[in-house]
């Protein structure tokens, strides 16, 4: 066990610095990781000496992968109290960045999953280097992509956002501007340079960005968002299923043996839960939406069957349950997306 804090949270020269500090865990978010960036982040709203926040990586590996599978797995094959009590969190926290009333700058330097999505991009700044890789990779292990993944990723051009959901693609920088994943492209060898300039001129991020930013270069998704908006545009996952049975072609045959793999319950609920995060107007009801989903899912067999073969046993062949997207019944996701009691839905922080 180490003596570092998991999250390092303090002021320098104007700017609230939030830095992940779990590098041996690629900084997979805590409990304590959210709580501790919630109180930092409420005390420094209201501190006029803090002009904007930085949230970076210790370490040369990642931004963040996620957060504690290991312990959602375990909570939720019990009575899930420790699970639902961190997404309860997190999502509060993820809330807080998407309303935060001063500019917040994430530097996405390498693996961007999960988690490290839930906390870059609500930010206004969103920094990729050629490091960055960003996914969305739920669907592999029975989860779904939240942390906000229901508001953000059907705001994405065309049907990129559903693709992301519902593949797991990872895609890297160039991918990630063109899709307005990240906001900005900067060489990680110019990153200490930029944090410097920052905290040299808080008050003017883009002044400090300008030294620094550079073309990302070609976005290789291009010469397939037609095609994902085609195929993907289907109005049920069973209808995209049949559009890439159809489709000759090796992207079509690679998508198809993607699909293949993933949970098909968590495909239909993320297939459900994007839909309607697209017709939302106000993020913490999606959030709210995002919370009852978690609640549920955690317990169910294929979360917990695909932590067991994917991050486990590691044996990566889970035995989902259903099958098919077909035996997935609506009656099923019904249950899923229902409201849960008063005292127990998510809310914001007041």
């Amino acid at each position: 066990m180490s003596d570092e804090p998991e999250v390092l949270c303090r002021v320098e020269s104007g700017v609230g610095r939030i830095t992940l500090n779990r590098p041996k865990a690629l900084h997979a978010l805590t409990l304590t990781m959210c709580e501790d960036m919630i109180d930092a982040l409420s005390i420094w709203r209201y501190d006029e000496s803090v002009q904007c926040i930085l949230i970076d990586h210790s370490g040369e590996r990642g931004f963040c992968a996620g957060g504690d599978i290991r312990m959602l797995a375990e909570s939720g094959a019990g009575d899930a109290v420790a699970a639902r009590k961190f997404f309860h969190t997190e999502y509060r926290l993820n809330h807080l960045l998407f309303t935060y009333p001063k500019p917040v700058i994430a530097v996405m330097d390498g693996v961007t999953m999960g988690g490290g999505v839930g906390l870059s991009l609500p930010a206004a700044v969103r920094i990729a280097t050629e490091r960055t890789t960003f996914a969305m990779p739920e669907t592999g292990i029975g989860l779904f992509p939240d942390v906000g993944g229901g508001w953000f990723l059907p705001r994405l051009p065309g049907r990129a956002g559903l693709w992301l959901a519902l593949t797991g693609a990872r895609i890297k920088a160039p991918d990630c501007c063109a899709l307005g994943i990240a906001t900005h492209y900067m060489p990680s060898e110019k990153v200490e340079r930029f944090k410097a300039a920052l905290l040299a001129h808080p008050g003017s991020v883009a002044g400090a960005l300008a030294a620094f930013v550079e073309d990302p270069g070609h976005a290789p998704l291009a010469a397939h968002q037609a095609d994902i908006d085609r195929l993907f545009g289907g109005h049920s996952v069973e209808a995209i299923l049949a559009n890439l049975a159809l489709e000759p072609g090796d992207w079509a045959a690679a998508q198809r043996d993607v699909l293949a793999t993933k949970s098909p319950q968590t495909l239909k609920v993320a297939f459900r839960q994007l839909h309607t995060g697209a017709a939302l107007d106000d993020f913490a009801a999606n959030m709210a939406m995002e919370y009852r989903i978690g609640s549920r899912v955690v317990r169910r067999h294929d979360f917990l069957e695909g932590v067991r073969a994917v991050i486990i046993d590691k044996d990566n062949a889970p035995q989902w349950n259903p099958a098919t997207v077909e035996a997935v019944s609506e009656a099923v996701l019904d249950d899923i997306f229902a409201p849960l009691s008063a005292a127990e839905e998510w809310t914001p922080l007041t």
